[in-house]
């Protein structure tokens, strides 16, 4: 007689010896052997999306999976001039998943919070503000004169 013990996250299964000795009636599908099972991509050649892959990072199998492929389908579908504008209901709701469970999906805010980076090891990236073009500051090269 089989015996489930589900205790913890795991559920460990104890099956007898003639349970075990009963050959199994699980069907594989069949797979091409000219075909490559590590490169399929993301879009199978059926036009399905390929859930299985690694480009995904396990984003259709994580705790907001759901809301993933359905956000992913709907922009894959999507038929819109501007693609996927007609899925912002979909993705609003993966973000909402996303924020719900911030130990898995941390804001970029969040990062910078939790790993600062001392201040003589920080980036500089200028911006646009950085450069001025008041008459009181250094000119621009395009604004230099050119010899003649």
């Amino acid at each position: 007689m089989t015996a489930i013990n589900g205790e913890g996250k795991d559920q460990v299964i104890f099956v007898t010896k003639e349970e075990h000795e009963i050959p199994s009636t699980v069907r594989l599908v069949e797979e091409d052997a000219n075909e490559d099972n590590e490169e399929k991509g993301l879009i199978l050649a059926s036009g399905e999306i390929n859930w299985d892959c690694p480009c995904l990072g396990g984003m259709a199998s994580g705790v907001c999976g759901e809301q993933f492929k359905t956000a992913f389908t709907c922009f894959h579908l999507s038929q819109e001039e501007v693609k996927g504008s007609d899925c912002l209901e979909p993705f609003r709701s993966m973000q909402e998943c996303f924020r719900q469970h911030p130990e898995q999906f941390p804001q970029e805010d969040d990062l910078q919070t939790a790993n600062p980076e001392p201040d003589s090891e920080q980036n500089y990236s200028p911006s646009i503000s950085d450069f001025s073009t008041s008459e009181e500051s250094d000119p621009l090269p395009s604004q230099l004169p050119i010899a003649s």
